[in-house]
C-alpha cells in the first residue's frame, strides 16, 4: 500500500542527533512527504524544520504524534497532548506508558506500541 496522504506528525523527543531514531525519522517522514514538526530539549533545525522547546499552541489538526521520550519525561506533556487531539500517538519502543496510553484512550486518542521507521518502511504508517 503506497503512502496517498500526509499525516501532519509531531516527534516529540526531537534530536539534531543523527544517530538519535527521532531524527532518522523525522528524515524518512519528510521523504515520504508528510508534514513535521519538532519538539525536543534543544533548540536546533532539522532541514528547514526548527526544533522547539516549547508548547506551541499553534500546531492544529495534528493526526500523529510519535513520542521519543521516557515514561519518567512524558508526565509534563500529557495535558498538551491531549489538547492537541491527534489521531493517534505512536509509543516507540522505549516509551511504553500504560497509565498515560489509558488516559489517551479515555480521551478518544488511538495509541500504538510501535516503531514509527518500521512502520514507514513498511508502508503502514
Amino acid at each position: 500500500m503506497v503512502q496517498e496522504t500526509s499525516k501532519t506528525t509531531l516527534i516529540i523527543g526531537a534530536s539534531t542527533n543523527e544517530e538519535r531514531y527521532s531524527f532518522k525519522a523525522f528524515h524518512k517522514l519528510r521523504a515520504a512527504k508528510h508534514t513535521v514538526y519538532a519538539l525536543g530539549f534543544r533548540e536546533g533545525m532539522l532541514a528547514d524544520t526548527p526544533i522547539h522547546t516549547e508548547h506551541q499552541a499553534a500546531w492544529k489538526e495534528v493526526d500523529t504524534v510519535t513520542l521519543y521520550l521516557g515514561p519518567a519525561r512524558q508526565e509534563s506533556y500529557y495535558e498538551y497532548l491531549i489538547s492537541l487531539n491527534p489521531r493517534r500517538i505512536i509509543f516507540n519502543p522505549g516509551t511504553e506508558n500504560e497509565s498515560f496510553e489509558k488516559r489517551l484512550r479515555d480521551a478518544g486518542i488511538e495509541t500504538e506500541q510501535s516503531c514509527t521507521l518500521v512502520l514507514l518502511a513498511t508502508n503502514q504508517y
